[in-house]
């Protein structure tokens, strides 16, 4: 297994690309299907693969997380993706994924990991309303494979939120209001949890917003909104005044959308701020060079609504850490 990701850190080249590469996983066999489902997760994501070591039951987990190990002297959460799906609760899983999301660390119990793919964010679609359905909302994209199969790219930040509180309320309790009523913030995610923190976030703020799932539906309708703008004699930027965008979407990523948004003149003047769990230094870097303004990591509502603020106020600053 470390054969399959002693590359991993060259595959970085692949952002800004509109690509990516996919570790392809099973849970097991799903007893509502009885089938073995393939799922995926960004390679940018994983730090490392390896057989599961001892895990350290803790008190009061929810019930998808196993407990803690220890990775190099660190303490890390183990949560059992089988279990947390409701897919081969009983079946073993004896492989984790190490991620890291937004700078933390976490274990991702599997049965088995496949290999890499690597396809174009196009080729990743909204999933069908009845994996959706099926899945709970917990797809944010799906592809299909030569042989027929059907991948699945969990939503990560759902996940995180629901077994490591990620979204408790004191994330919010200091934002406050902008005190301004003509400020519209355009954003655009394909995970519903992080939608759902942008929104609050912005209505804490008191701040107008429209939002998209994905890179391709944002390009879309800021199209609409230039149109609108040119036939009212207006500018884009009078109806747009912030975009936030994620980097990992379906059909068109947000390193594509932010190139898009800046080399089109009529959205001259309108800020993009990337909001991403890839909190590396190397992707910031990949967002200035598509001409993003500023970066901040998802999972950190008050750094968003003091950027917001910032740009609204007249005072950009490019981030330099995430």
């Amino acid at each position: 297994m470390s054969e399959l990701l002693k590359t991993v850190d060259a595959r970085t080249r692949l952002a800004g690309t509109n690509k990516l590469e996919l570790l392809l996983f099973s849970l097991g066999v799903d007893a509502r299907t009885g089938r073995r489902e393939t799922f995926g997760i960004n390679v940018f994501k994983v730090r490392e693969v390896m057989r599961t070591p001892r895990i350290t039951a803790a008190p009061e987990m929810p019930d998808a997380v196993e407990g803690m190990v220890s990775l190099r002297g660190v303490l890390v959460p183990v949560v059992d993706l089988g279990k947390y799906a409701h897919i081969a609760e009983d079946q073993p899983r004896d492989v984790m994924i190490v991620t890291e999301y937004n700078g933390r660390t976490q274990g991702f119990l599997v049965e088995a990991v496949d290999t890499i793919l690597r396809l174009d964010w196009a080729q990743m679609k909204v999933p069908p309303d009845m994996v959706t359905a099926r899945m709970g909302g917990l797809v944010t994209a799906v592809t299909e494979l030569a042989d027929g199969r059907l991948v699945m790219l969990l939503d990560v930040e759902r996940v995180l939120s629901e077994t490591t509180h990620y979204d408790d309320d004191f994330l919010f309790k200091d934002i406050q209001p902008l005190g301004r009523s003509d400020v519209t913030v355009f954003f655009a995610d394909d995970s519903s949890v992080a939608r759902g923190q942008i929104q609050r976030t912005l209505e804490k703020m008191g701040v107008k917003y429209f939002a998209a799932i994905n890179g391709k539906q944002a390009w879309e309708e800021l199209q609409k909104v230039a149109q609108y703008a040119e036939a009212n004699g207006k500018t884009a930027r009078d109806f747009v005044h912030i975009v936030v965008t994620d980097v990992e979407m379906p059909e068109m990523d947000g390193y594509i959308l932010t190139k898009m948004i800046k080399s089109d003149h009529r959205f001259l003047g309108i800020p993009v701020i990337m909001h991403s769990s890839l909190s590396g230094m190397s992707n910031q870097q990949l967002g200035r060079s598509v001409g993003v303004d500023d970066y901040v990591s998802k999972l950190e509502p008050q750094r968003l609504a003091e950027m917001i603020t910032r740009f609204v106020n007249g005072q950009p600053r490019l981030a330099t850490t995430a």
